[in-house]
């Protein structure tokens, strides 16, 4: 295949799809008439499958021949199909948003946190005060009124000389 040229994809005529299913061209017809497959129509109007209406009729064929649902509920189940991957891609599309949000949060936290440490690495060399991390100092000090000690993961500075 040369380069930039595209396969066409194949069309079946309804006499080609029923051979092919092992069903009568009638019931094809039904399933077209009820809405569960649009084949394309030419110019004369004779229906032409795609390779897509294949996969569909497949699947109407398996709901009713082989599970024996009605055709009410082959619509039912293939409406809420379409409703379940429309679902999906909108929570997909929330979760990418969500992801992406994050990342920008925490790219700007670490510039944040990189400006405050260099801000702080400028004092400490101009007062050569000692800076320490508050978890660094003793857990007494850091205790809330039960006892339970309180995480803070803040910069201070130790002014004790």
């Amino acid at each position: 295949m040369k380069n930039g040229t595209k396969r066409k994809k194949g069309f079946f005529s309804i006499s080609a799809v029923s051979k092919m299913f092992s069903v009568h061209q009638q019931t094809v017809r039904l399933y077209e008439k009820e809405g569960l497959i649009t084949p394309k129509r030419t110019e004369g109007n004779t229906r032409m499958f795609t390779e897509e209406d294949i996969e569909k009729l497949e699947e109407v064929i398996h709901l009713t021949h082989e599970l024996g649902i009605n055709l009410a509920g082959v619509q039912m189940i293939l409406k809420l199909q379409k409703s379940i991957k429309k679902l999906q891609k909108q929570m997909n599309d929330s979760l990418e948003q969500v992801q992406d949000d994050l990342k920008n949060e925490v790219d700007l936290s670490k510039n944040i946190i990189a400006n405050k440490a260099s801000e702080l690495i400028k004092i400490k060399k101009r007062s050569n005060i000692p800076l320490v991390m508050e978890s660094q100092l003793d857990p007494n000090e850091n205790a809330d009124e039960s006892g339970d000690i309180i995480e803070i993961d803040t910069w201070t500075v130790d002014y004790d000389e």
